[in-house]
């Protein structure tokens, strides 16, 4: 049979489509996927030292942010109707009912997205960061376990950044939409 000439037809899922799915159980909570573009995509397995980098910016975020955010960890952020990532952090604006109840977190919500990288570092640049920046996201880390850095993208401008600066282990970070927030990396990068 001859291919050269075969179509193929994607079917692209919606936000809605996506928690059909998961109502219905053909995806459960232990599922390790995103909706990205409208399609379902498979999310690497958490290794040691990603878990270990996640513990220590989970520990370093909730305590610079303490009551002035809501520090989420490996939740959805809803970017629009065919995208819904779960980054490794979202911090986001505080909010009485910590986003259990009414609209759940949007880009408009946002302080600060993190991914931390290591099989996924070029799927994180080329595929997330974009969508970040398109959304309007204002400020996205992606820690780069493998360089033992944290590259620092503001200013969204299209479909990247117009600011990216590279901090090491011994740099310390303060966010741009949250000027009084300083985070030392070496208590990251144990």
């Amino acid at each position: 049979m001859d291919h050269t000439d075969l179509v193929l037809t994607r079917y692209k899922l919606n936000v809605d489509d996506y928690y059909r799915m998961a109502e219905a159980g053909i995806l459960s909570e232990d599922d390790r996927v995103e909706l990205i573009d409208g399609e379902l995509i498979a999310m690497a397995p958490i290794g040691q030292g990603h878990a270990g980098i996640v513990n220590g910016l989970n520990r370093v975020l909730v305590m610079a942010f303490g009551e002035q955010a809501v520090v989420s960890v490996q939740n959805p952020l809803r970017i629009d109707r065919l995208n819904e990532p779960q980054p490794d952090f979202v911090v986001l604006r505080p909010r009485d009912d910590l986003y259990q109840h009414g609209a759940r977190p949007e880009p408009a919500d946002v302080v600060l997205v993190v991914e931390v990288a290591d099989s996924s570092l070029r799927y994180d640049r080329t595929v997330k960061l974009p969508l970040y920046a398109r959304a309007g996201i204002g400020e996205v880390w992606i820690v780069d376990l493998r360089r033992r850095v944290v590259d620092v993208h503001r200013t969204p401008a299209g479909d990247g950044y117009a600011t990216v600066e590279t901090h090491g282990p011994d740099d310390t970070v303060t966010l741009s939409l949250a000027p009084e927030i300083a985070v030392a990396l070496r208590r990251v990068f144990a």
